[in-house]
């Protein structure tokens, strides 16, 4: 039995150190280094995953742990599941889009997690049954369920810009941004947008915010609809419109 409380605010406190650690690297100045899958990766991001694997390991330490720069930490029903720094290429010039991302999976069901955008001082955290918040405020996504008076807030473009389902979403929708990383998210759960599409993305990208959008009253699925993390494909939304979108980016 998981101590629930206990893992959101492991969650919380990982993403406070983690951001603590990144912006001493911002301070400092940021190197970048290219991954041999052709992304971006710093010092930065490595410490902060290293402070994250510390709190995680101070509060759970059987625990399995996937992080993005250091790959697969033991194995088990209980992983938690890291991004330390979402958005490195915003992040290395200096912009404020970008954060931690860190969330708990127990037998394939997330129950727990947050991010932060420590640039802007913004902390967001989530249990199961317990909500989703923002700096102490509980958060619940809008209720605008007419395409036609939403925002979209669309991930990295190159990965959907041909997608003809984006382009006819684009075109109905009232307007469109393009913040991307877990800063496209939070448009959803801030009520400023009604949708966030993503492409191309893994697990840690996506995993907190699923959790995060689903306990502020929203959903989250893959382009056909399921609810995979696994699927590199992610739409996240305030439900209202969400079959809409999955018609749209499916096919169907």
């Amino acid at each position: 039995m998981i101590d629930l409380e206990r893992a959101v605010a492991t969650a919380r406190d990982a993403v406070a150190a983690a951001g603590a650690a990144a912006l001493a690297h911002l301070r400092r100045g940021v190197v970048v280094e290219t991954k041999p899958d052709l992304t971006p990766v710093t010092a930065a991001d490595r410490a902060a995953e290293d402070e994250i694997v510390a709190v995680i390991r101070a509060a759970f330490p059987d625990h399995a742990i996937l992080g993005e720069e250091g790959g697969a930490r033991g194995a088990g029903a209980v992983r938690w599941i890291v991004d330390p720094i979402d958005g490195t290429r915003g992040f290395a010039r200096g912009g404020a889009m970008w954060g931690p991302l860190v969330a708990l999976e127990v037998d394939g069901e997330l129950v727990a997690g947050a991010m932060a955008l420590p640039a802007l001082g913004h902390t967001y955290w989530a249990g199961r049954g317990a909500g989703a918040w923002r700096d102490g405020t509980r958060l619940a996504v809008s209720g605008i369920g007419d395409l036609g008076d939403a925002t979209l807030s669309l991930g990295e473009l190159r990965r959907m810009v041909t997608h003809p389902g984006v382009q006819a979403l684009v075109a109905r929708a009232a307007s469109t941004r393009c913040y991307g990383d877990l800063a496209g998210c939070a448009m959803v759960l801030d009520g400023r947008a009604e949708v966030w599409i993503e492409g191309g993305v893994k697990p840690w990208d996506v995993a907190a915010p699923a959790i995060l959008i689903a306990e502020a009253g929203g959903r989250f699925t893959d382009w056909a609809g399921g609810p995979s993390i696994e699927a590199g494909y992610a739409i996240a939304s305030n439900g209202l419109v969400h079959d809409e979108i999955v018609r749209a980016m499916s096919g169907a």
